[in-house]
């Protein structure tokens, strides 16, 4: 806490601000832990903290404080309490917030504030919680790609996803199922009721306190035969982005010096121009990315920090959120229970163990 708090003094003191407010939930959960969703179709939470310099305070309205008191927020975490019927969230806080401030959200009067470069880098605390997020999203998206069937409708298989992952407190915007056909047509195969059929792409996006997850997994049953070169392939990408990753951080670059390192992977494994078919990922962290590399992206690569870079080439994926540090490469979506392979990057040499194909 005490090295977010600093951020946010620093924020302060940049933008002449006597408070900052926090209505996004993966900003409140970053500074409380806590999770102020209720509605999923929502982009503000029904409470805000904010900060002034001395101290957080949490404005939510009468239904949600005793929850959010007890099961949500941390001890000592001042409440104010609106009646529901009488303001909504922004106005409680404008009569609230001493002033100028800033939110993240639509308050009147108040500047606008993007929290996603407060969040990088990544602490000690948030990273103990990804290791655990991270093991456990790898353990429910494997437990149900080890009984699938070339009989089970895309559909079906992203139901049991959602369930095995709810079991273990864990929500999933987004659980993409691609059947061997659609997973050939579509770098986002969101799930129908089409049956697998030879192979199977599953992708997820998991959510737990904040922080977001994400893999892909490959199953495979009667599989093409192109297939295992293209996986291959799109593993060595993601090996080489990493390895960019972790030199870029070190060197202070942005987004757009890792994805030229990208694009020259692709071109020198043969396929220079299927970077264009679909973006390759970027930071993650508390947002599912908190960029997604571009050629132009200036943003600077921060270590440590959660990345999970996603490259394809046509009906062939490989995905997995790794912790970068200045020294190291560690995979927070693995379990040891699914087949690896030993991936090496292209042009340098950086090796590491990435996810294989799972033949039922």
């Amino acid at each position: 806490m005490e090295t977010k708090l600093v951020r946010l003094d620093g924020l302060l003191d940049e933008r002449e601000l006597a408070a900052v407010w926090f209505g996004r939930p993966n900003t409140f959960a970053w500074l409380l832990g806590g999770n102020s969703v209720v509605d999923e179709e929502t982009t503000v939470g029904v409470a805000a903290v904010g900060y002034d310099g001395d101290g957080l305070t949490v404005v939510t309205d009468n239904i949600e404080a005793p929850r959010l008191r007890e099961e949500e927020l941390p001890d000592g975490v001042a409440i104010e309490t609106a009646d529901w019927y009488a303001a909504d969230l922004a106005a409680a806080i404008a009569e609230r917030s001493p002033t100028p401030a800033a939110a993240d959200f639509d308050v009147p009067g108040f500047e606008s504030v993007d929290a996603s470069g407060l969040r990088q880098p990544l602490v000690e605390t948030d990273i103990a919680a990804y290791r655990e997020l991270g093991r456990d999203t790898a353990a429910a998206v494997e437990d149900v790609c080890r009984e699938l069937d070339p009989t089970d409708t895309e559909r079906g298989v992203a139901g049991r996803l959602a369930g095995a992952l709810a079991d273990r407190g864990i929500a999933a915007p987004v659980a993409l199922v691609g059947s061997g056909e659609r997973a050939q047509q579509y770098r986002h195969y969101t799930p129908t009721d089409a049956q697998l059929g030879s192979y199977t792409l599953v992708s997820v996006t998991a959510r737990r306190a904040g922080l977001h997850a994400s893999c892909t997994r490959t199953v495979v049953f009667d599989p093409p035969s192109w297939l295992d070169d293209r996986h291959a392939t799109a593993a060595r990408i993601e090996t080489s982005a990493l390895a960019a990753t972790r030199a870029v951080g070190r060197e202070g670059g942005t987004a757009a010096d890792v994805f030229e390192q990208i694009q020259d992977a692709y071109a020198a494994l043969g396929y220079p121009d299927e970077w264009r078919a679909h973006h390759q990922g970027g930071a993650a962290g508390y947002a599912g990315r908190e960029w997604i590399a571009t050629p132009t992206h200036d943003a600077p690569v921060e270590l440590p920090m959660g990345y999970a870079w996603n490259p394809t080439v046509q009906g062939a994926k490989s995905e997995d959120t790794m912790l970068v540090t200045e020294n190291r490469f560690e995979p927070l979506t693995m379990t040891g229970d699914w087949p690896t392979r030993s991936v090496s990057a292209v042009g340098t040499d950086v090796e590491l163990e990435r996810h294989d194909l799972l033949r039922l």
